[in-house]
């Protein structure tokens, strides 16, 4: 079938910053759009009370690993569509996509059966009390019904920027949680539903921004059967995203259960500036995102110098972006906290992790941008690797170190800080090695 009228253009291959920003702009609303929609709906709950923020803390951690296999769907299609499509075969291109919308639609109905079945059990272990837990559960049994809709806009959004298509997912992920972000308020206030009115509000998005990037995959092709030679290929280049993902969720499940441990209000200040990393972070992987798609097609095309002139781009672009952000968040010290908690008790607890914040932001910047890169070249044995002996020697070991010496939410974070240097200078010498230029359409 014939592409529609108004299909993105054949690739352009040269790595000017005109055509990176044409790429990252759009991906940037994308990213930015569902942790924004977080950070409202934390504002929201936030005024309710320590109790419901700390819940929705506990419950958008349970469910941030529907977001890690979303992740993994979306760049792991990314890679596999962007070289076919440099390649000129942009057919086989959105077959990438048909067959990643499969997995993604039966591991979202999964993924939502775990999560109603065993909301009491997780939220439990993670919770520090059991009125917190209680809370969390009952968010959370609902949340998880947005699974499905989550992870099928994750497919959509990977086979569309393999393509080199960022206009598309701009409209459908913006309008979806535009309409949650309106709901959330209303639903949670005049409404009167409280944590039940934010669960509602994620499933809206979540549900609304899936049907949507389906219905845009039917238009692409009538060929929707599953082939299962292409998805057993996905799931081996799956395989090292879901590793490296793991240690991600080990890491962060870990330290919102051991800030918990600390009281109501540290789990509280975690869970904001967690999230407001998270979005700092997602809009960051803009220029990452443009580096997959022009990476895989270069790669895809055999250019090799296009592909390294990307990433030379690109970890610029990264750097620079990230202190933009850390000198924002430095200004915003003393007010930000105050947008989502009424709370001095949570407001003091945000002040002992601030700087850690700040000072962080530049390394993860120029991560970020080479995690792009690597995903994108198809490298993804070596990103797994580095993300889990991060993980396991420096992460993990502090954190928990933390709660035995009672060290508070400054250990949590000191682990994320050896987190984010041990990739940073992997990253960097794997840049400036020869290792991960291979071209070819498979890698």
């Amino acid at each position: 079938m014939s592409p529609p009228a108004d299909a993105p253009a054949p690739p352009q291959r040269t790595a000017t910053a005109r055509r990176i920003a044409g790429l990252a702009l759009p991906a940037l609303v994308v990213l930015a759009a569902e942790p924004l929609y977080v950070l409202v709906d934390t504002a929201v709950v936030g005024h309710l009370g320590a109790v419901p923020l700390a819940a929705v803390a506990i419950g958008g951690t349970v469910m941030s690993v529907a977001a890690w296999f979303g992740t993994l769907m979306a760049y792991g299609t990314t890679g596999r569509a962007a070289r076919r499509f440099g390649a000129g075969d942009r057919t086989a291109a959105i077959a990438e996509g048909v067959q990643a919308s499969w997995m993604a639609l039966a591991a979202g109905v999964l993924l939502a059966l775990l999560g109603l079945a065993g909301a009491g059990p997780l939220t439990s272990v993670l919770a520090g009390d059991p009125e917190t837990a209680e809370a969390a559960a009952g968010w959370l049994r609902i949340a998880a019904l947005g699974a499905p809709g989550l992870l099928l806009a994750a497919a959509g959004n990977g086979w569309m920027r393999g393509v080199q298509d960022t206009r598309r997912p701009l409209w459908i992920v913006l309008g979806a949680n535009v309409l949650s972000a309106i709901l959330c308020p209303v639903l949670v206030y005049p409404a009167g539903l409280g944590l039940t009115g934010s669960a509602i509000a994620n499933v809206t998005a979540q549900s609304l921004g899936g049907a949507l990037f389906l219905a845009a995959l039917v238009r692409e092709t009538r060929a929707l059967r599953p082939v299962p030679s292409i998805i057993v290929s996905q799931l081996v280049l799956g395989r090292d995203l879901l590793i490296r993902g793991a240690a991600f969720q080990a890491c962060f499940l870990s330290a919102t259960a051991v800030a918990a441990r600390f009281g109501v209000a540290a789990v509280g200040a975690h869970q904001i500036v967690l999230q407001l990393w998270f979005f700092a972070a997602l809009a960051l992987d803009a220029v990452a995102i443009a580096a997959q798609s022009l990476v895989g097609a270069s790669l895809g095309a055999g250019d090799d110098r296009e592909a390294r002139d990307v990433a030379r781009r690109v970890t610029l672009a990264g750097g620079v972006s990230a202190l933009a952000f850390a000198a924002l968040a430095a200004a915003g010290a003393a007010v930000v906290p105050g947008w989502f908690s009424d709370d001095p008790a949570v407001h003091e607890q945000a002040a002992v992790i601030w700087p850690w914040f700040v000072a962080l932001l530049p390394f993860a910047g120029v991560v970020y941008a080479l995690d792009g890169v690597f995903i994108g070249a198809g490298d993804v044995a070596f990103l797994r690797t580095v993300t889990v002996l991060s993980a396991l020697l420096g992460f993990l070991p502090a954190i928990w170190l933390a709660y035995a010496f009672d060290l508070g939410l400054g250990g949590v974070w000191a682990g994320l800080g050896l987190f984010t240097l041990g990739r940073f200078v992997s990253l960097m010498w794997r840049w400036r090695s020869p290792y991960w230029v291979v071209t070819g359409v498979t890698r």
